[in-house]
């Protein structure tokens, strides 16, 4: 357990809540380590708000691991993945099971979760810690490792290195290609009928660098889910006016709602409005 220790103590664990999130977090670069490998990252790139935060830096927690192939293939069998996910974690000392999610309807996403209980890890990782007693006993740690196996064309990919748990190489999404998809979950992606908080959060932070936008892309992703017509081509001009449209019929008292236990500066939020994010938006660069 050095090695997770050693990774675990880069956080600032003040609540039960901090502890939790660096357990899974962890857990997250764990699995990419393992991934890396296999030849997972040769047909396979990381994009989504997990390769944001660990990539670029952004500071609030995400959940799940989104991949996508690099082109479509029907013979992709995520279960050739599991078992070495498995090794390498439980060669961790972390006692998680993997398993792969059985569709019920026809899709492009091929879904594992990789479950453990909560309160065994919190025991293992924080020894001397006894805010344990305040976790139930069959609450479960939980990642959802998704992969888009008819992916959108025209992504670009890179190349990335990290240290921990072992020196490895994932490849991702470039910052304008992940733009590019983070956009589209904005203007196309609803949950509970209403836009994610997380999804503007990142949106805004994009944004902050200045990164400028995959058009050819993110046309592909919207023509993809139809919300874009297939004979237009996507200008800045014309993206401006759908993200507008989108931001004036968003709630954002439920989008502030969805993204607060996600970060931890609630004040960040208090700007967000339609005319916020209009004006923000004028400045996009493609």
């Amino acid at each position: 357990m050095t090695i997770i220790h050693q990774m675990i103590n880069k956080y600032e664990l003040k609540t039960l809540e901090d502890k939790k999130n660096a357990i899974k977090e962890v857990l997250q670069e764990v699995v990419l380590a393992a991934l890396s490998k296999t030849d997972f990252f040769n047909h396979a790139a990381f994009y989504g708000g997990t390769a944001l935060r660990i990539f670029y830096g952004i500071d609030r927690f995400s959940e799940d691991l989104d991949f996508s192939l690099l082109a479509s293939d029907e013979s992709f069998d995520l279960n050739k993945y599991l078992k070495p996910i498995s090794d390498v974690v439980h060669s961790m000392g972390l006692d998680f099971e993997i398993e792969k999610k059985e569709k019920n309807i026809e899709s492009n996403i091929d879904s594992a979760f990789i479950k453990g209980n909560t309160k065994e890890t919190f025991i293992t990782i924080y020894p001397n810690a006894d805010d344990f007693k305040q976790i139930i006993n069959n609450e479960k740690i939980i990642i959802k490792f998704e992969v888009d196996v008819n992916p959108p064309l025209y992504a670009n990919t890179e190349l990335k290195y990290r240290l921990l748990p072992f020196p490895y190489q994932v490849r991702l999404y470039d910052n304008e290609s992940l733009f590019a998809s983070k956009i589209h979950a904005v203007i196309a992606r609803s949950w509970k009928k209403r836009v994610k908080g997380r999804d503007l959060y990142d949106y805004l932070y994009y944004m902050g660098l200045n990164t400028k936008v995959n058009l050819k892309h993110l046309e592909a992703r919207l023509k993809q889910t139809n919300t874009l017509n297939h004979d237009e081509n996507l200008t800045k001009e014309l993206l401006i006016k759908i993200l507008n449209d989108r931001f004036d019929n968003i709630d954002y008292g439920k989008a502030k709602l969805d993204v607060r236990p996600f970060i931890k500066n609630a004040s960040t939020l208090e700007l967000w409005s339609s005319d916020f994010f209009k004006s923000i938006t004028e400045s996009i660069k493609s």
